[in-house]
């Protein structure tokens, strides 16, 4: 591991305020047979209908597999095309990975994030508009450790790819797949005809609906739903299968690649490259973000820690 030079600063936050979703990557290494992200679809016999193995209900939830259309004819290149896939059931997290459950995990591991390794991570810093790299910001202490704690309740942010992972796999899980995370996040595709899983409205009869900011970034910040940064988790409305966040608040790791789907024969420039996310965040707006719809996707490189971006949990199923 290394310590990110500060020459390379400049660059990187030019990357991140000019694409657009902020999104950023370096030292990604794919195999030279990985042009697309290919969907591995099942035959809907195949389809496993409930789970005998036990788990918490009343920390994961069980999502039967179906049919539904993967990706969007309508939304940005990177989105196209959509197609229609067969998914295997699984579990999912009801609540992103909380501060206090990554601390339980970093006090029964040990374990070291790469955010501690480096010695600094990024944050956007309002009051000069600007990314930075921050000494001494981690999942403990997201905008730096001048600055206060991480509220325990809330998304723990500032852990990389590899981190997550790492997490995922202490607990026998892993993250989820882009298309998994669609699925669950569109209640198992019922509401691909909208922009959102509550609808095709930013608000809802004049409430909004997940943490994210009403209008300003770059220029200036307008979060009108009472959170500047990250929100609690489960503050905001589930969606009809019980998961909550799955729009707002933090951007979401996801397991694969971020690669275009096949049969998309765009090549993806370089700050599209990386690990995917999902679900966008605090900092998005329709105006020059629109990372909370159902089918968005973002892109990281996996050593990255960014004080936007979290992580849930899946366990897949077999028979």
């Amino acid at each position: 591991m290394y310590k990110i030079k500060i020459n390379k600063i400049f660059v990187f936050i030019y990357i991140l305020i000019f694409s657009s979703c902020i999104e950023f990557s370096n030292n990604k290494v794919f195999s030279s047979k990985e042009k697309f992200y290919k969907v591995e679809n099942i035959h809907e016999r195949d389809i496993i209908l409930n789970t005998i193995e036990p788990y918490e209900t009343n920390e994961m939830v069980f999502v039967r597999g179906g049919k539904f259309n993967f990706g969007s004819n309508n939304g940005l290149d990177r989105e196209k095309p959509e197609s229609e896939v067969v998914i295997q059931s699984f579990l999912i997290d009801k609540n992103l990975v909380s501060v206090e459950d990554f601390k339980n995990f970093v006090s029964q591991t040990n374990y070291t994030t790469e955010a501690e390794v480096f010695g600094n991570a990024i944050v956007y810093i309002d009051s000069v508009s600007m990314w930075q790299l921050v000494d001494g910001a981690t999942w403990e202490y997201p905008l730096g450790d001048f600055k206060s704690p991480a509220p325990k309740n809330h998304p723990v942010t500032q852990v990389s790819w590899n981190d997550a992972l790492e997490y995922c796999k202490y607990y026998n899980k892993t993250l989820p797949s882009e298309v998994q995370w669609e699925y669950a996040a569109s209640e198992r595709g019922q509401k691909k005809n909208q922009l959102y899983y509550w609808g095709s409205d930013f608000m809802l009869n004049n409430k909004y609906m997940c943490n994210t900011w009403a209008s300003g970034y770059p220029d200036s910040i307008g979060f009108q739903d009472g959170f500047k940064y990250t929100s609690p988790i489960g503050y905001f409305e589930s969606n009809s299968l019980g998961i909550f966040d799955m729009a707002g608040n933090v951007w979401e790791w996801c397991y694969n690649w971020h690669l275009p789907y096949e049969g998309n024969l765009q090549k993806f420039n370089v700050e599209l490259e990386g690990r995917a996310q999902r679900g966008g965040s605090f900092l998005c707006n329709p105006n020059y973000c629109h990372g909370f719809r159902l089918s968005a996707r973002s892109a990281t490189s996996p050593e990255s820690s960014l004080f936007h971006v979290g992580f849930r949990c899946v366990k897949n199923i077999t028979n």
